[in-house]
């Protein structure tokens, strides 16, 4: 690939950005966002010529990759045929986008409520369960991220929920499993997961069961700490929601379509929820979708009940048909086997192997190409390299590392004390080998501030 180096162009765009762009999560006088030229596959580049392997996929959701030929083509040839649509006709690629979902869903959700975002379909599922059961509460862990918008912020337990949150959502918080830094002072993950359930049954138990319309779960916990489940805690919510008849909601939105190295992330246990949420990697993000995979018994509840919700933009024929391109894609060219492929051959053998070296690294946790490495002071004491929801001159080691990693050419995932390894799903074995060779360098910055 030929990249044009045009340093006048990206200088404009800067001052075009920073004249009239408001960005999210940020303060805007201390952000210096970096203008980009363009991208493909698992990398982008700026106007000064500089290219990046991506090992963010973005807000990872860039699961195959930057400007897949296939995906673009979809979306012109959608262009062309129809643009728009009101979500209330049957159109053809919103069909064959919700069935093509719903064939890998786990279980009988087959039917699909389309939004434009994961936030929204945390909102619509909170809304389906509440309406199902006729109760208001719902039950959310704190490491998690569910949205931005006022449920999804609410459910969310990460500071990004303290200045946003109302107070009136009915929601309760709980702790799920995390034997790193475990809340029950388990031993091994037999003993997380045990005390875990127990103490998840308990609040229910202080709350009421008959106040709890639904428990909701990442999957696999994505921006607070890419934490996987240990065996046998998420078959064990199950039969809780089960015994309470409470709703089982599972958060795929980061998790899904070919992250974990499985369609969904709720394959590799086995378990099926009673809604399942999605966005991001069901189109690669090249248009704004998301939705709500509903269970047989939960949309019956709506068969001569209207279900008071919707979007203008629900089922987008733009984003559907990226989604019809990008699913398809997906199963032809073996996206999600290179994902688990990847993570077991390269990235696990290699994370680890950089553990081995980098007294900084106190854990690796992952599977697929979802994967972090949690950064310590100390390994004995596993004292965070920087305090919780640091800020200014306290986050300086976690700033450090970023800046080392866009040194030599790959732009990270950081968050809090954790570096995410979360490159899309159909990066090469060369590429994730490149960037793990960057990443042994760059973590020589964080090693600076280990005692």
């Amino acid at each position: 690939m030929s990249i044009a180096a045009d340093p006048s162009a990206g200088q404009a765009v800067k001052a075009a950005d920073r004249a009239h762009v408001f960005h999210s999560w940020s303060a805007q006088g201390l952000i210096d966002p970096l203008a980009v030229a363009g991208a493909e596959g698992s990398s982008f580049w700026d106007y000064d010529g500089r290219k990046y392997l991506d090992f963010s996929s973005q807000l990872v959701n860039t699961n195959i990759g930057h400007q897949h030929p296939k995906v673009v083509a979809a979306i012109q040839e959608q262009a062309a045929k129809l643009c728009t649509f009101a979500p209330a006709f049957a159109i053809d690629v919103r069909s064959e986008a919700a069935r093509l979902i719903a064939e890998r869903t786990p279980g009988d959700l087959d039917k699909i409520f389309f939004t434009n975002g994961g936030a929204e379909a945390n909102e619509n599922a909170v809304r389906l369960a509440r309406l199902h059961t006729g109760r208001q509460k719902v039950l959310a862990t704190y490491r998690s991220y569910h949205g931005a918008t006022a449920n999804a912020i609410a459910l969310t337990g990460d500071p990004r929920r303290w200045p946003n949150e109302t107070g009136t959502s009915g929601v309760v918080h709980f702790w799920g499993p995390y034997l790193y830094r475990s809340n029950f002072h388990a031993a091994d993950e037999a003993q997380e997961c045990e005390r875990a359930l127990a103490h998840l049954e308990q609040v229910i138990a202080f709350e009421g069961p008959q106040t709890v319309a639904a428990v909701i779960l990442e999957t696999v916990v994505g921006t607070a700490g890419i934490l996987v489940p240990p065996p046998g805690y998420l078959a064990g919510v199950r039969e809780i929601c089960d015994r309470y008849g409470i709703v089982l909601v599972l958060d795929e939105v980061m998790a899904g379509f070919g992250r974990t190295g499985a369609w969904f992330a709720a394959d590799h246990w086995g378990v099926t929820p009673d809604l399942l949420t999605f966005a991001k990697g069901v189109n690669s993000g090249y248009v704004p979708l998301g939705g709500v995979a509903i269970s047989a018994e939960i949309a019956a509840t709506f068969d001569e009940r209207p279900f008071p919700g919707g979007l203008t933009y629900s089922g987008h024929p733009l984003a559907c048909a990226s989604a019809v391109a990008t699913i398809n894609a997906m199963a032809e060219e073996g996206v999600v086997e290179n994902a688990r492929e990847i993570g077991e051959r390269v990235l696990g053998p290699g994370l680890r192997e950089l553990a081995e070296r980098h007294p900084s690294v106190g854990e690796v946790r992952g599977t697929g190409v979802f994967w972090a490495l949690e950064l310590v002071r100390d390994r004995e004491t596993r004292e965070p390299l920087v305090p919780y929801n640091a800020a200014g001159a306290a986050g300086k080691p976690m700033a450090d590392l970023a800046a080392a990693c866009k040194e030599r050419g790959l732009w990270p995932f950081v968050n809090m004390n954790r570096l995410h390894v979360v490159p899309p799903c159909n990066v090469s074995e060369g590429e994730a080998k490149e960037g793990l060779a960057i990443l042994d360098e760059a973590l020589a910055a964080a090693d600076a501030h280990t005692v």
